[in-house]
């Protein structure tokens, strides 16, 4: 993973205009985002999810001892900024990253992305991520354990609004009967992901809830068999899937443990320029300048080897690129490098 050395700084694109500023003060890391800033511990014992990206789960775990990260004191009001609203409200709950089409995901654990409303069981209600109450019947949580549960209130695929509909209301009615939790972690639960798969079958057999199952996971064998699961799992109207890295910690906030991936497209693009490369690749390629045939501009910096970065393909060349989704401005979003077109020039 990239790291700073002691006194480099880099930036990182959040959902605001200006980019986040991340640094290292004599081992110090810090962020100028408002999830780091509104932190009330230590500012040797903060992080965030920006930092978490950059350097990684296991290298920030280390650096903090060990101790989970805490969740950030809740932002005065009007502050704005990204993290408001999903690490400074509601329950403690993990965020998925979207996947960059390079990370290698062979054997992380795969289950289908549900397209319904995401609930955290607290051991005795129902949260929402926001924190508000599910207003669920007796006999709908009959048997959930006095555990904390991560997972989600769903009917079925394309089932969205009417879940909604149905989970929002307060006079805890029998249409609930249509709804089923189905839970695919156990925060409170130690060890990696593999143990709290495994603490979960033990508690919902155990207790038997009507209601309630636990969401089916299996291993990723490689790019194709998750590009296959995916084709699947949206022939069938399911939103995509998510995949969450093996014996990972759960922890509050977005990491890059938990991804979501959707379809994604290739296509072709002309090179117009190199971008230079900062910290570990200083000295060679940072990012691929490639243009459209609708002349829209954008920059590739991921799924190159080192030797790729080191040899770049010339200007004016075609080269392929996967995204997932175009930006609102026609932008690929999340673009990965493929390779140079065989038959061109």
């Amino acid at each position: 993973m990239p790291d700073l050395q002691d006194g480099e700084s880099t930036e990182m694109q959040g959902s605001g205009s200006k980019p986040y500023v991340l640094r290292n003060t004599g081992g110090v890391y810090s962020c100028s985002c408002p999830a780091w800033r509104n932190q009330s511990t230590a500012i040797e014992k903060r992080t965030c999810k920006h930092l978490r990206k950059l350097r990684g789960e296991a290298a920030e775990l280390a650096r903090l001892g060990g101790a989970l990260p805490q969740r950030p004191a809740k932002a005065k009001a009007g502050a704005g900024g990204e993290g408001e609203g999903e690490e400074n409200a509601g329950p403690p709950l993990l965020l998925a990253e979207k996947w960059d089409n390079a990370a290698d995901l062979s054997a992380w654990w795969m289950s289908e992305k549900l397209d319904g409303v995401r609930a955290y069981w607290e051991g005795k209600q129902f949260l929402s991520r926001q924190g508000n109450l599910y207003h669920s019947p007796e006999w709908f949580v009959e048997g959930l354990p006095a555990v904390p549960l991560d997972g989600e209130l769903w009917i079925d695929r394309k089932k969205f609004q009417r879940t909604v509909g149905i989970v929002r209301r307060q006079d805890k009615n029998d249409l609930w009967n249509e709804v089923r939790f189905l839970v695919f972690d156990a925060p409170s639960a130690s060890g990696g992901f593999e143990d709290r798969l495994g603490f979960l079958h033990d508690a919902l057999a155990g207790s038997a809830p009507k209601f309630a199952r636990q969401h089916a996971h299996e291993r990723c064998r490689n790019l194709d068999a998750l590009r296959a699961e995916l084709a699947r799992i949206e022939a069938l109207g399911g939103e995509g899937l998510m995949l969450r890295e093996p014996g990972s910690k759960y922890v509050a906030g977005r990491s890059t443990t938990l991804l979501k991936v959707k379809t994604f497209h290739d296509a072709e693009a002309v090179v117009v320029g190199h971008q230079a490369g900062a910290g570990r690749h200083k000295g060679r390629m940072g990012a691929l300048l490639v243009r459209l045939p609708d002349g829209t501009d954008f920059a590739v910096g991921t799924g190159f080897s080192d030797r790729e970065r080191e040899n770049p393909p010339a200007i004016g060349a075609t080269v392929t690129f996967r995204y997932q989704e175009l930006s609102d401005t026609g932008v690929p979003r999340f673009p990965s490098w493929v390779g140079a077109r065989a038959d061109a020039g």
